[in-house]
């Protein structure tokens, strides 16, 4: 069964990069047709889509979210994170790892979430 587990500061200051990284066990971030992307969801919001990297390391970006966000992979270690710069308090949210497998049609695996807040 694979897991997906998100770690990092669950506090940061405006303007600062948030950086979160997603290890996953029980599977390999480099399998055939699987993509690695992030979701999030502020206070009271619905889900957001923040982008993807593909198992052969292709890059899928979210349009609201490009100029902002980068998402990385270490195949070594089995893990994939994700960057955003220039937070305000409105990246505020929930933020989840989480893994599809092309053509699925749904999200098969979810990391439990993790909290972030943006404040000074």
């Amino acid at each position: 069964q694979v897991q997906l587990q998100e770690s990092g500061p669950g506090l940061v200051k405006p303007s600062q990069t948030l950086s979160l990284t997603c290890t996953v066990s029980g599977g390999s971030i480099t399998t055939n047709y699987y993509y690695w992307s992030w979701i999030r969801q502020p206070p009271g919001k619905g889900l957001e889509w923040m982008g993807a990297i593909a198992y052969e390391g292709s890059n899928y970006d979210s349009p609201s979210l490009k100029s902002r966000t980068s998402i990385s992979r270490d195949t070594s270690k089995n893990q994939f994170s994700l960057q955003l710069s220039s937070v305000t308090p409105e990246d505020t949210a929930i933020y989840y790892c989480v893994s599809f497998k092309n053509g699925l049609g749904y999200v098969e695996y979810w990391g439990q979430g993790t909290q972030v807040t943006v404040s000074s």
